[in-house]
């Protein structure tokens, strides 16, 4: 179907007929919601800043010829898939867009804009307020640019009753990473305006959410600022205090994402209050050598809540694959002076980073998504386009509605 889509998009049709000339082996509402999803995804499009810029898809209407005559239940997903579909572009747009317009200051000023657009609820914390709750393992990090750290807090209490569950879902937050001291190369820069692509999935998400009215509680978190050199840049040697009050040696200033990952979940849980977590970042490299750029890593410490993420998984097509929680490989993580290091080298870097994380997740269940290598898209792959993909967007809408 995407394949079609996009053919009859590049021929600059109009109008679009897809005949159903046999049964279908899925209900009328998946298939309601597979048609409208695959349209509005295929046919997105990022040209905002091309000077001679016109839409290459001129779709007015997509037409679907039907075998039956009730369709009632294909309307219903016709309406959900199109909800996943305009969150998903919603964060796609966040991450193409360039670091000197998505900003931590931005990014939180776009957050405020969904909520009031979708109707959730929002906080954000500026530097004061973060040195004063001593959020300093996330403040090192964003020392070195001129633009201040922002903390955004977003609240969707669909089933407010005391006895139910509080999700939080963390988005890494990274607007542009140079690797700080640890300098990336001019290859490995180049596209690190996708680092908050975490962040843009926990905006989507919660778009999704609050306009389906999922009977869920979640707060969504992001820790947003820049990774960049300067004269008060964080160093390597450097031992920084977490707000749990762990101490971290920091070896590598390019593995900064964890550092605002861990004050973010602590805040979760002392100041939220939340009983489950879930961290989405495009955390590790590592990620991408073992699993490539279709499927996106994951470590949990609850073996039935990831049972739930491998079916919703396998309904959005969003494709992961669990990483162990291998126990002996803490030993990576040990420093000399601190009670970790923020590295533990590049051997089994993407579970060394994920087992960084459960330090500070005080047992609580726990979901660790590293979508390094399934945010962007270098080339037209299925039913993306060259760009930000809005990784996880549709992955955690519908492992939500799954726990409703």
């Amino acid at each position: 179907m995407a394949s079609a889509i996009r053919f009859a998009a590049k021929l600059k049709a109009k109008q679009i007929y897809l005949f159903q000339g046999f049964d279908c082996p899925i209900t009328d509402v998946a298939f309601g919601h597979l048609l409208s999803e695959t349209a509005l995804l295929v046919t997105y499009q990022f040209n905002k800043y091309l000077s001679s810029a016109k839409n290459e898809s001129e779709i007015e209407a997509l037409h679907y010829m039907l075998l039956s005559k009730n369709t009632r239940h294909l309307n219903r997903g016709i309406v959900e898939g199109r909800i996943y579909a305009e969150t998903t572009n919603f964060a796609r747009n966040l991450v193409n867009e360039p670091a000197n317009v998505i900003t931590p200051e931005n990014l939180a000023e776009t957050a405020k804009q969904a909520a009031l657009q979708y109707g959730f609820s929002i906080d954000v914390h500026s530097l004061d307020k973060l040195k004063r709750i001593k959020m300093d393992a996330f403040l090192a990090v964003g020392r070195g640019s001129t633009h201040e750290p922002k903390l955004i807090i977003m609240r969707h209490l669909g089933n407010p009753e005391h006895h139910q569950e509080t999700i939080a879902l963390i988005g890494k937050g990274i607007t542009f990473d140079s690797g700080g001291y640890c300098i990336k190369s001019a290859q490995g820069m180049s596209n690190m305006k996708d680092d908050m692509g975490g962040a843009a999935a926990v905006i989507g998400t919660m778009c999704a959410i609050a306009t389906m009215k999922l009977k869920v509680n979640v707060v969504g978190i992001i820790a947003a600022c820049e990774n960049m050199i300067s004269g008060d840049a964080y160093h390597t040697g450097d031992v920084i205090t977490s707000m749990s009050g762990k101490t971290i040696e920091v070896v590598n200033t390019d593995a900064e994402g964890r550092l605002t990952l861990c004050d973010a979940i602590n805040y979760a849980l002392e100041k939220e209050h939340c009983d489950r977590i879930i961290d989405i970042a495009t955390l590790t490299g590592a990620a991408v050598t073992a699993l490539g750029t279709q499927i996106s890593a994951v470590i949990t410490n609850n073996e039935p809540w990831l049972e739930q993420l491998k079916n919703a998984a396998h309904f959005t097509g969003e494709n992961i694959w669990q990483l162990p929680a291998f126990e002996e490989y803490k030993e990576q993580l040990k420093s000399e002076i601190a009670d970790l290091k923020n590295s533990g080298g590049p051997s089994a870097g993407a579970i060394t980073a994920g087992l960084f994380l459960q330090e500070f997740v005080q047992n609580k269940p726990w979901l660790h998504i590293d979508i390094a290598g399934t945010a962007f898209k270098d080339k037209e792959y299925g039913i993306y386009n060259y760009g930000a993909t809005g990784a996880g967007v549709r992955l955690l809408t519908t492992l939500l509605k799954y726990m409703e």
